[in-house]
């Protein structure tokens, strides 16, 4: 190990037990100085950081231009996400602020998913609530009934690594799968995947799933003309960005019947209420309270990528970028790096 990286601190900001106990356990190998904040990062919380060249930041952590330029004025050099998403950063901001900025492009597609499946089991036959009806010694079937998966038209927008694992998992179970991207993934057209217009999976699709990045041409993709093209009862499956759904728009059409089925990993406006106990608080989002209050809703709160080997591909990619940067300016893989 180079002797220059162990005087080196990362602050982590958002963080819980599992980061602390993931990182701490895979810091054996490299030998930096972590510093553990449960805070987000934003405006007000970047004064925590002392004589740090590192932030370790997370999905809801708040890196806009005013908290970039308190960074920098800091001597901060590096701000390492340990997620793949990076719509919470400032990108330009941190070119303009001589800021690098790495993220972990891939560490388990098949964690985030094997979760996408998992909702649409949930939603489909029921299991959650067949649970607490059997707790309660009611071993009824009424209200319980579901659909076979064999020969659905599953609709995936967005096929990259994370969209091209659901697919096998949705090939696995018989469904006929089609596919939206900008770009068409040749390995998936030879699985049988195929590739259609976005409009075609709106229209064609017994359930969509969302699996894209949230950008200015994916923002509010499910929106009221969007659900207008699709089927009755459609399912819609989200593991990717809350961003990516319109919530009035969807709250409209659950009303209304058009959406049979909603499963929701992210939420627009979650960095108010995910990763925190609030069972004890009065929520004061009105749409999340009322999203919950519809039986064929299901929320996870940002569960997807909650695996073992998840937590461990993060760590481990994070760390290794960091030494990367540290070392050399660079990192080999080029995904990984953003600025």
């Amino acid at each position: 190990m180079n002797s220059s990286l162990l005087n080196n601190k990362i602050a982590f900001f958002s963080t819980q037990p599992y980061d602390k106990a993931f990182f701490n356990k895979y810091n054996a190998d490299f030998g930096f100085e972590l510093d553990f904040f449960e805070t987000q990062l934003n405006t007000q919380t970047v004064i925590l950081i002392e004589k740090t060249k590192i932030v370790c930041v997370f999905v809801n952590d708040i890196v806009n231009e005013a908290v970039i330029k308190q960074l920098a004025e800091k001597n901060v050099k590096i701000i390492a996400l340990r997620c793949a998403g990076f719509n919470n950063v400032d990108l330009e901001a941190a070119k303009k602020h001589n800021l690098k900025v790495c993220r972990v492009p891939a560490y388990s597609p098949q964690a985030v998913a094997e979760h996408a499946m998992a909702m649409i089991l949930t939603l489909n036959r029921k299991t959650h609530k067949a649970y607490n009806r059997v707790r309660e010694q009611n071993f009824s079937l009424n209200g319980l009934l579901g659909f076979d998966l064999f020969g659905k038209t599953i609709g995936i927008i967005g096929t990259g690594n994370i969209g091209k694992a659901f697919a096998k998992i949705a090939l696995g179970f018989g469904c006929k799968v089609l596919a939206y991207d900008i770009v068409t993934n040749e390995e998936m057209a030879k699985d049988g995947v195929s590739f259609v217009g976005l409009e075609e999976i709106f229209k064609s699709s017994d359930i969509i799933s969302l699996h894209c990045p949230l950008n200015d041409q994916t923002k509010h993709v499910i929106n009221k003309d969007s659900i207008a093209l699709m089927k009755d009862s459609v399912m819609i499956i989200n593991t990717s960005r809350g961003g990516l759904i319109e919530t009035s728009c969807v709250i409209e059409g659950l009303k209304e019947g058009k959406i049979g089925y909603l499963g929701i990993d992210v939420y627009e406006q979650e960095e108010k209420l995910f990763f925190r106990d609030l069972s004890a608080d009065i929520i004061q989002d009105d749409a999340i309270q009322r999203l919950m209050s519809f039986p064929n809703v299901l929320v996870t709160a940002h569960q997807a990528f909650f695996t073992n080997e998840a937590l461990t591909q993060i760590a481990l990619v994070t760390f290794n970028n960091i030494k990367s940067l540290l070392k050399q300016n660079d990192i080999e893989n080029k995904a990984a790096l953003l600025v």
